[in-house]
């Protein structure tokens, strides 16, 4: 038998290694469940924070599963899938990145226990995937509508999804709530019949000092950029706004090119046919009645003191993206050229002000009238608050933006879960064959989030997954899940815990395909890089 091994393995280089059939989907298992564990204690409102240090000694405290992950730098094949469905996760919809892994991470468990009963992995897959879009249509029936307009819905979507961050008290996450419905309906684009959200005008920008409560949504940009010269106000209202993105500077010739000055007066021409040029510049934005210039690149001095005569406001290297945003907000044109330059490419905004925030002068842009860009100043008392705060922020921004496009949403605290289980578990039944025991298997892994959310809680897990199936046996128990901050079974839906449809959706098909991917792996092959060949004569060639 080793020999058939040895002569299985002859074809790889050396120092490559083969694990082939059970063993090798043992080991998958095994570590895609080990990393799902690593953040499973973070689920839920009670969930526990992890620190961690990076190899510079950078600190990051936190319990957002896709951030955890990333942070941790696994290398096993198996484990770097798991962390694929976390960003994912994050990317699509923002938030439930710990609800994926840990649905994926039991759903391997129990795979592994059907294994020990010799049912084969192909109907352990078919199963999971029946059981998966049975479970994906059991939500639509489940689901209730939500619109962009029913902004108190929206809010407690956006609670819920800061609710496992530790960003202060609950008035905290309800006020942090609010700013961002207020942010993404601002930037909300009606097309057609759909909604579109692009999350990219929601510009975030981190200041530490102050407490998070100081966090402001700022109806318009926020460019981290002072005014250029002492000379210009520093403060206008009603401000018409040109972007350019131009140099105010006297360009220098690539070409080589050789200007010859024997005289003073000669000098004094080309100084003054310089300075004209630059003056002539500055006209073309007084023509068109600007009063605040937001510029991509340069702005020389002689072209800075000719604005300051003006009263024109002007920022120099303006990232391209802020330009972007600005444009968005204002309504103003991005010209390359200011010959172009009119009227009608200029954008309005009800005040232009330089202020300084925790030492640093930046330009607020604000009091757009139908800004489709706005800004989130973040706030914290410390680095690690601020970034903690950012991800809060960024899972809510996600749920409400899902919650939208959607336009539906199921009732939280694990009573989904605890609903599609049953549900599965029924359908399991009509299926009959082996199957079935795979589809029961994929509705006792749903049961993971209920179980979790109890034990960070401190509850009985045992008797309340007891008591929440036989609440959801009646006919009015299907939104009985676990009141983590009273420890008991409550209505979810009295208690107002509401979750986007396309986060459950999404977790739910990312966890039963990467489960279903790693499962159909029976051989794994490690190759190693070939180890440099010596050069002729050893090495360091012949010797005297």
């Amino acid at each position: 038998m080793d020999k058939i091994n040895n002569q299985q393995n002859s074809f790889l280089p050396e120092g490559s290694s083969r694990v082939l059939g059970k063993e090798a989907q043992r080991i998958n298992i095994l570590v895609g469940y080990a990393v799902s564990q690593a953040v499973k204690s973070t689920l839920g409102p009670k969930g526990m924070d992890k620190m961690l240090v990076s190899e510079m000694g950078d600190i990051i405290i936190t319990n957002d599963g896709a951030t955890i992950l990333q942070e941790m730098n696994i290398e096993h094949p198996a484990g770097k899938m798991i962390v694929e469905i976390a960003k994912t996760q994050d990317k699509e919809v923002g938030d439930g990145t710990t609800t994926s892994v840990v649905i994926a991470g039991e759903l391997l468990k129990k795979a592994s226990e059907l294994f020990d009963q010799d049912i084969h992995a192909t109907t352990i897959i078919n199963g999971y995937k029946m059981a998966a879009s049975k479970s994906i249509q059991a939500l639509y029936d489940i689901a209730e509508d939500v619109k962009m307009d029913d902004v108190k819905t929206l809010e407690k979507i956006a609670s819920v999804s800061m609710g496992s961050k530790t960003i202060g008290s609950g008035d905290t996450k309800d006020f942090l709530a609010k700013l961002v419905v207020s942010a993404v309906t601002q930037v909300a684009e009606k097309n057609g019949s759909k909604t579109v959200i692009d999350k990219d005008y929601i510009k975030m920008e981190k200041k530490e000092g102050s407490d998070v409560d100081q966090t402001s949504v700022i109806s318009g940009v926020l460019v981290d950029k002072e005014i250029v010269h002492a000379g210009m106000p520093k403060k206008t209202e009603n401000a018409r706004i040109a972007l350019v993105d131009a140099a105010f500077e006297i360009e220098k010739t690539e070409t080589e090119a050789k200007i010859n000055i024997n005289t003073p007066e000669q000098m004094t021409a080309f100084l003054e046919q310089e300075e004209k040029m630059l003056k002539d510049m500055v006209e073309k934005i007084v023509k068109v009645k600007a009063n605040v210039v937001f510029c991509q690149k340069g702005i020389d001095d002689v072209a800075q003191h000719y604005m300051a005569k003006h009263g024109i406001m002007a920022c120099r290297r303006v990232k391209k993206s802020d330009m972007e945003k600005l444009a968005k907000a204002t309504g103003a044109k991005i010209v390359t050229t200011l010959e172009d330059l009119t009227d009608s490419d200029l954008g309005h905004a009800g005040l232009v002000d330089e202020r300084k925030v925790a030492g640093e002068q930046m330009t607020f842009v604000e009091k757009c009238k139908n800004p489709k860009a706005v800004t989130l100043l973040i706030r914290g008392s410390t680095n690690h608050v601020v970034d903690e705060t950012e991800r809060a922020i960024v899972d809510a921004i996600g749920a409400v933006t899902s919650a939208i496009q959607e336009g539906k949403l199921v009732y939280g605290g694990g009573s989904i879960e605890m609903e599609l289980a049953g549900r599965i578990r029924k359908y399991a039944v009509e299926v009959g064959g082996r199957e079935q025991l795979a589809i029961q298997a994929f509705a006792d892994a749903l049961e993971i989030i209920p179980r979790t959310l109890t034990e960070s809680a401190g509850m009985d897990s045992i008797d309340s997954l007891v008591e929440l199936r036989s609440k959801h046996e009646k006919k009015d128990g299907i939104y009985y899940g676990v009141d983590i901050y009273n420890n008991k079974i409550s209505d979810m839906k009295s208690k107002g815990v509401v979750e986007p449809l396309k986060i459950k959706k999404q977790a739910i098909q990312s966890a039963s395909e990467v489960s279903e991917m790693i499962l159909r792996i029976d051989d794994i092959i490690a190759s190693r890089a070939k180890a440099p060949s010596m050069p002729p004569g050893g090495m360091g060639g012949e010797m005297d």
